[in-house]
Protein backbone atom coordinates (compact mmCIF):
# COMPACT_ATOMS: atom_id res chain seq x y z
CA UNK A 1 0.00 0.00 0.00
CA UNK A 2 1.52 3.07 -0.98
CA UNK A 3 1.18 6.13 1.76
CA UNK A 4 1.93 9.48 2.09
CA UNK A 5 3.46 10.82 5.64
CA UNK A 6 1.88 14.61 6.65
CA UNK A 7 2.90 16.45 9.60
CA UNK A 8 -0.20 17.83 11.58
CA UNK A 9 0.54 21.51 11.90
CA UNK A 10 -1.32 21.54 14.89
CA UNK A 11 -0.08 18.85 17.23
CA UNK A 12 3.03 17.79 14.91
CA UNK A 13 2.29 14.08 14.64
CA UNK A 14 2.92 12.18 11.84
CA UNK A 15 0.18 11.11 9.79
CA UNK A 16 0.11 7.81 7.10
CA UNK A 17 -2.47 9.02 4.70
CA UNK A 18 -2.96 5.88 1.95
CA UNK A 19 -2.08 7.15 -1.69
CA UNK A 20 -5.92 5.68 -2.43
CA UNK A 21 -8.01 7.42 0.10
CA UNK A 22 -5.82 10.80 -0.13
CA UNK A 23 -8.85 12.47 -1.48
CA UNK A 24 -11.33 11.65 1.16
CA UNK A 25 -10.54 14.90 3.19
CA UNK A 26 -7.88 13.21 5.72
CA UNK A 27 -7.63 14.71 9.47
CA UNK A 28 -5.02 13.74 12.55
CA UNK A 29 -5.37 10.77 14.02
CA UNK A 30 -4.18 12.56 17.38
CA UNK A 31 -6.01 16.00 17.29
CA UNK A 32 -8.77 15.45 14.23
CA UNK A 33 -7.34 18.47 12.62
CA UNK A 34 -7.87 18.47 8.90
CA UNK A 35 -4.47 18.10 7.19
CA UNK A 36 -4.05 19.74 3.99
CA UNK A 37 -2.00 17.59 1.91
CA UNK A 38 -2.04 19.05 -1.67
CA UNK A 39 1.31 19.64 -2.08
CA UNK A 40 2.16 15.84 -0.97
CA UNK A 41 -0.85 14.51 -3.26
CA UNK A 42 0.06 12.64 -6.19
CA UNK A 43 -1.93 10.20 -8.73
CA UNK A 44 -3.47 6.92 -7.10
CA UNK A 45 -1.21 4.18 -8.24
CA UNK A 46 -3.86 1.16 -9.32
CA UNK A 47 -3.53 -2.41 -11.02
CA UNK A 48 -5.93 -4.81 -12.50
CA UNK A 49 -7.27 -6.18 -9.19
CA UNK A 50 -8.14 -2.89 -7.87
CA UNK A 51 -9.24 -0.83 -11.01
CA UNK A 52 -12.92 -2.30 -11.16
CA UNK A 53 -13.59 -1.62 -7.70
CA UNK A 54 -11.66 1.91 -7.45
CA UNK A 55 -13.37 3.51 -10.39
CA UNK A 56 -16.80 2.16 -9.57
CA UNK A 57 -16.76 3.12 -5.83
CA UNK A 58 -15.30 6.92 -6.38
CA UNK A 59 -17.30 9.68 -4.80
CA UNK A 60 -15.54 11.64 -7.14
CA UNK A 61 -14.82 11.55 -11.19
CA UNK A 62 -11.73 9.80 -12.09
CA UNK A 63 -9.37 10.33 -14.43
CA UNK A 64 -7.10 7.37 -14.96
CA UNK A 65 -3.97 7.32 -16.83
CA UNK A 66 -3.01 4.16 -18.89
CA UNK A 67 1.04 4.79 -19.17
CA UNK A 68 3.93 2.36 -19.69
CA UNK A 69 7.32 3.39 -17.88
CA UNK A 70 9.43 2.79 -20.89
CA UNK A 71 6.91 5.36 -23.40
CA UNK A 72 8.59 8.78 -23.87
CA UNK A 73 5.14 10.85 -23.61
CA UNK A 74 4.09 8.95 -20.45
CA UNK A 75 7.25 10.29 -18.69
CA UNK A 76 6.52 13.63 -20.03
CA UNK A 77 3.01 13.67 -18.76
CA UNK A 78 3.62 12.08 -15.50
CA UNK A 79 4.63 15.40 -13.94
CA UNK A 80 2.20 17.19 -14.92
CA UNK A 81 -0.99 14.79 -13.33
CA UNK A 82 1.54 14.98 -10.64
CA UNK A 83 1.34 18.35 -10.25
CA UNK A 84 -2.32 18.48 -11.14
CA UNK A 85 -3.56 15.39 -8.14
CA UNK A 86 -2.53 18.27 -5.60
CA UNK A 87 -4.38 20.95 -7.32
CA UNK A 88 -7.63 19.28 -8.10
CA UNK A 89 -8.00 17.42 -4.72
CA UNK A 90 -10.89 16.89 -3.80
CA UNK A 91 -12.52 17.81 -6.83
CA UNK A 92 -11.06 14.88 -9.03
CA UNK A 93 -9.00 11.74 -8.65
CA UNK A 94 -6.48 11.39 -10.26
CA UNK A 95 -5.35 7.47 -10.94
CA UNK A 96 -2.49 5.75 -13.27
CA UNK A 97 -1.99 2.20 -14.17
CA UNK A 98 0.85 0.74 -15.54
CA UNK A 99 -0.10 -1.66 -18.69
CA UNK A 100 3.02 -3.14 -18.91
CA UNK A 101 2.30 -4.75 -16.26
CA UNK A 102 -1.43 -4.95 -15.90
CA UNK A 103 -2.30 -5.73 -19.88
CA UNK A 104 -5.97 -7.26 -18.42
CA UNK A 105 -7.55 -3.53 -17.35
CA UNK A 106 -5.75 -2.33 -20.71
CA UNK A 107 -7.58 -4.78 -22.45
CA UNK A 108 -10.80 -3.80 -19.92
CA UNK A 109 -11.04 -0.66 -21.99
CA UNK A 110 -9.37 -1.17 -25.46
CA UNK A 111 -6.42 0.70 -24.38
CA UNK A 112 -4.23 0.17 -27.62
CA UNK A 113 -1.62 3.14 -27.63
CA UNK A 114 -0.21 5.21 -24.08
CA UNK A 115 -0.42 7.30 -22.58
CA UNK A 116 -4.80 7.37 -22.78
CA UNK A 117 -6.63 9.35 -20.02
CA UNK A 118 -9.75 8.14 -19.48
CA UNK A 119 -12.31 10.00 -17.68
CA UNK A 120 -15.07 8.61 -15.18
CA UNK A 121 -17.98 9.97 -13.61
CA UNK A 122 -19.80 7.22 -11.30
CA UNK A 123 -17.98 4.37 -12.64
CA UNK A 124 -19.00 5.27 -16.23
CA UNK A 125 -16.61 6.33 -18.70
CA UNK A 126 -17.47 9.95 -20.47
CA UNK A 127 -14.09 11.10 -22.27
CA UNK A 128 -10.98 9.82 -23.22
CA UNK A 129 -7.29 11.58 -24.51
CA UNK A 130 -5.22 9.48 -26.42
CA UNK A 131 -1.91 10.70 -26.79
CA UNK A 132 0.48 13.25 -24.70
CA UNK A 133 -2.29 16.71 -24.44
CA UNK A 134 -0.47 20.14 -23.91
CA UNK A 135 -1.69 21.40 -20.35
CA UNK A 136 -4.17 23.96 -21.59
CA UNK A 137 -5.82 21.07 -23.22
CA UNK A 138 -5.88 18.65 -20.07
CA UNK A 139 -6.60 21.45 -17.57
CA UNK A 140 -9.99 22.41 -20.00
CA UNK A 141 -10.58 18.42 -19.88
CA UNK A 142 -10.59 18.38 -15.58
CA UNK A 143 -12.64 21.80 -15.40
CA UNK A 144 -15.38 20.18 -17.45
CA UNK A 145 -15.61 16.88 -15.29
CA UNK A 146 -14.46 18.66 -11.96
CA UNK A 147 -17.07 18.85 -9.06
Amino acid sequence: MNALIVTCPGCGTKNRIAESRQHQGPRCGRCGEKLDIRRQARPVELDDASLESFVGSAGLPVVLDFYSPTCGPCQSLAPLLASLAGEYLGRVIIAKIDTSRNGAGASRYGIRGVPTLVFFRHGKEIDRLVGLPDSATLRARLESVAV
